[in-house]
């Protein structure tokens, strides 16, 4: 048994979860899992349907330097974008890109989702930041690694374990978390707070943002030191 085995085989699995989700169309999507300890990560290949997808298809590459090291098929087009993100935010384990509609509806309009209620800080610290467009001169061959670079840019002055969710001008959102579940999980909750947020400011185009300290007490009750939502060890 190949010893990235599990590591492909968490990717499969998250992989699929995509669909299931609702959060693609198509093949418009992928999940990529680092395991830093070994200094790989693995990513689904590029264009292959998630139904026919096998633990055996997921491509494993080099952290450092971005070589395939197990792997037969193309991986994802998006992989040097997911692969600056692991070299950047250390904690992330698990990166997640759709195109899930209302999360690239604001995308496409430039526009950050504002956090404008509770269900929101419970995932995010703060408005979903929106990064610039990219310049003609990082459209070329390194366009994928240029946006992972736009990426980290836009997070200098933010926390990406507190805001773990990303819209990139003009093409979609990027989430990322501790395991695979939890980068999926995140990438659901983006989808639904941009379809919230969309709608709120349909009905009421001045609505305000939630008030900091509502918004921080919701995000800290469950990420906190003392967080104390949900079930301890579960």
């Amino acid at each position: 048994m190949s010893r990235y085995a599990a590591i492909q085989e968490a990717c499969r699995e998250a992989n699929t979860r995509l669909p299931a989700l609702g959060l693609v169309d198509l093949t418009f999507g992928n999940v990529s899992v680092a395991d830093r300890d070994l200094g790989v990560m693995a990513i689904k290949p590029s264009g292959v349907d998630y139904a026919e997808l096998r633990a055996d298809d997921i491509v494993v590459l080099d952290l450092e330097s971005g070589s395939v090291v197990e792997g037969n098929l193309r991986p994802s087009s998006d992989t040097p974008t997911h692969r600056r993100l692991f070299l950047a935010f250390p904690n992330a384990r698990s990166v997640v890109h759709t195109h899930s509609r209302n999360a690239v509806a604001f995308a496409q309009a430039g526009r950050e989702i504002p956090c404008l209620g509770t269900t929101h800080a419970d995932y995010f610290r703060g408005p979903v930041p929106v990064t610039r467009p990219l310049a003609s001169s990082e459209s070329g061959n390194d366009y994928e690694w240029e946006t992972g670079n736009v990426i980290v840019e836009r997070f200098r002055t933010l926390h990406p374990d507190e805001i773990s969710a990303v819209l990139v001008r003009g093409h979609g959102p990027f989430t990322w978390g501790p395991s695979p579940a939890k980068a999926v999980e995140t990438a659901l909750a983006l989808e639904l707070v941009a379809g919230m947020a969309r709608d709120s400011l349909l009905l009421n185009p001045a609505c305000s943002p939630l008030p900091e300290y509502l918004r921080d007490r919701h995000y800290l009750r469950k990420h906190g030191p003392g967080a104390y939502y949900g079930q301890q060890g579960r």
